[in-house]
């Protein structure tokens, strides 16, 4: 019963070790990430960011040199101080080989420093730009590839797979280079000291060769499958982090407590533990092969000094460079690791990279001059996925300096119309003009300066108030930004936080109510001063005083600009220039409040159901 329950648990142990317990990983692994081998390409692609750093990586090169002849004449200088001084009886001669062994470790040492400058230098420098041209590509994509990206994943590719990039261009490019100095002068070395117990110790390699090439296999898949369960697990804690209130108010905590436990938390762990079985077996596997062909040349070597057919020295000096030549292939094996980690790592960030972007300016667009706010939308359709199209055959006039509200059940295409503007999406089809320009064929950027969005979700960055109201002007000065603020209604609540203007503003504006948050956003986008502002005015969650004073705020805003709002507030849509209401992604009316209301229509139905809110202070119209 004793020896059943062994060779169960050996049975068990051994199928983890060899990957057979692995199909749970598997199941929900993509394909394409499941056999990644090396790739000249990115081989290639990487290696055009290093060429800028070409230098520092040949000194390294040429320190590796001088490092491995520095390790290569160890071995040789204890040989000869045992067989040639101590045997002897040579002090002078024993004390020149012990100052040339310090000396040739000096060597070493300033060597090896120089090296490691060298390659961190180079390394650093390198990746710096990769992880430049990455952030810069994520500014340039549209809200179409935001919409279906996973924020922890983004995150794991400037981190993790950034990382894994470096790891191969700071260590394994150089150091792979000089494990195979290290390899070639070891076997040069004991070749010149005998043959014979050379190939004793060459013995042992055709069972390195296929421990090698089993764990290489195996090697690759599990690494991968760690850093895809890494991405994930990230991706799963920036969703809790971001939605604590939501998880809190419904008391999800424990339930999603369970799920990372049991699933997310649970694969992540179960891959590193794969991985790291297979290291457990093979390294150890190396070491007992390193022991062996020790054990063979001592065994055989010993008979042969007994025999006096070679020296004591020749003997440990051959056993030290045994010690040495297991240490560069036992590095070469891990250094694959990290290969394969920088091939996945690289085919990720590169395909990052290349992604085309959903929206981007023509090849040698003009700028859009300046804009005095006429828009046009001509038979316009859109839709985010092909096949459920959002707008249908918009068509809009709108004048210069116009206020025209968008009204409509929720889904009815509201947001989508707004974003269209600034080109956060493109149409499908049909003409969307500014100022008689199709804003497909003017430059992205000189289009969006002189546009402004203020939205329901206010989103302040780190930093401090004065900067948040800058950050679409930098060029803007103290005093323009606190008459920014004062025009909007905000300075008196700024001056009254603990630091005034340089009040440190956390994430999100987590430090500042509500209201606060919008006053800025509304002082932000002022100074900014554009001439076409998109506006969601929702102004849910917080007290009538401050309503008033967003509302005094928005009239400031508004005032000689061309707007599209999303209105909720009666008052907006009163004084409207032009009210649309949206229904399944059409243009169902279109009027003043008094025509809509007149017509009897949809919008009468909305205004009558008290869709749209009426303050206090308003009372009912119409």
């Amino acid at each position: 019963m004793a020896e059943h329950t062994f060779k169960a648990k050996l049975h068990r142990w051994w199928r983890r070790v060899a990957g057979h317990d692995e199909a749970l990983l598997v199941s929900d692994l993509p394909e394409h990430l499941q056999d990644k081998q090396y790739d000249s390409r990115i081989v290639l692609r990487l290696l055009s960011y290093v060429r800028p750093y070409m230098r520092e990586m040949i000194i390294a090169i040429i320190l590796i040199g001088v490092v491995t002849l520095a390790a290569l004449a160890v071995p040789y200088i204890i040989a000869q101080i045992l067989d040639k001084a101590i045997a002897k009886g040579d002090v002078a001669l024993l004390l020149r080989l012990v100052a040339a062994f310090v000396g040739v470790n000096l060597i070493s040492w300033f060597a090896r420093s120089g090296q490691i400058v060298a390659m961190v230098g180079a390394g650093q420098d390198s990746i710096y730009q990769i992880r430049r041209a990455l952030f810069e590509r994520l500014q340039q994509h549209s809200l179409s590839f935001f919409d279906h990206a996973d924020v922890g994943v983004l995150i794991s590719r400037l981190t993790s797979d950034v990382n894994a990039l470096q790891d191969l261009v700071t260590w394994a490019v150089i150091g792979t280079a000089a494990d195979m100095f290290t390899l070639v002068g070891i076997v040069i070395a004991m070749l010149s000291l005998d043959v014979y117990l050379s190939l004793l110790t060459f013995a042992v390699l055709p069972i390195m060769f296929v421990l090698t090439l089993l764990w290489r296999v195996r090697a690759r898949n599990r690494w991968r499958k760690v850093r895809y369960y890494h991405g994930r697990m990230l991706g799963y804690i920036e969703e809790n982090i971001q939605g604590v209130r939501v998880v809190q108010a419904y008391t999800r905590e424990d339930l999603n407590l369970k799920k990372f436990v049991e699933e997310v938390n649970f694969r992540f762990n179960q891959a590193q533990g794969n991985a790291a079985r297979l290291s457990a077996l093979f390294f150890p596997g190396v070491d007992f092969l390193g022991s062996l062909a020790i054990a063979l040349v001592i065994g055989f070597g010993g008979t042969a000094v007994l025999g006096q057919q070679i020296t004591p020295g020749v003997l440990v000096a051959f056993t030290l460079y045994i010690g040495r030549f297991f240490d560069p292939i036992r590095d070469l094996a891990e250094r694959y690791n990290t290969l394969q980690a920088a091939m996945a790592a690289g085919e990720r960030l590169f395909n990052l990279l290349d992604r085309p972007l959903a929206v981007e300016s023509k090849p040698g667009a003009p700028e859009m001059p300046p804009i005095r706010g006429e828009v046009v939308f001509e038979h316009v359709n859109f839709a985010y996925n092909p096949e459920l199209p959002i707008l249908h055959d918009i068509n809009l006039h709108v004048r210069p300096g116009e206020l025209v509200a968008l009204v409509g059940p929720t889904g009815s295409g509201k947001s989508s119309l707004v974003k269209l503007l600034n080109r956060s999406y493109d149409i499908q089809s049909g003409r969307l003009l500014i100022d008689g320009h199709d804003v497909r064929d003017v430059d992205l950027a000189s289009q969006r300066r002189q546009m402004g969005i203020v939205l329901q979700e206010t989103f302040l960055f780190r930093g401090s108030v004065a900067e948040n109201i800058r950050y679409g002007r930098l060029d803007a000065t103290q005093a323009e930004i606190e008459r920014a603020a004062r025009a909007v209604g905000a300075h008196e609540f700024i001056v009254n936080l603990i630091d005034g203007y340089e009040t440190h503003v956390e994430e999100g504006g987590a430090n500042l109510s509500v209201g606060q948050r919008q006053l800025l956003a509304f002082a932000r986008a002022l100074l900014a001063d554009p001439r076409i502002l998109i506006l969601d005015e929702a102004t849910s969650s917080i007290d009538t005083q401050t309503e008033k004073l967003i509302q005094d705020a928005m009239d400031v805003l508004l005032e000689g600009r061309t707007a599209f709002v999303i209105a909720h507030r009666l008052s907006t849509i009163v004084r409207a220039d032009q009210i649309l209401v949206l229904s399944g992604g059409r243009i169902i009316e279109r009027g003043t409040h008094e025509e809509l209301l007149a017509q009897r229509g949809e919008y009468y139905n909305l205004y009558t159901m008290g869709f749209m809110a009426v303050p206090l202070d308003e009372g009912v119209a119409g």
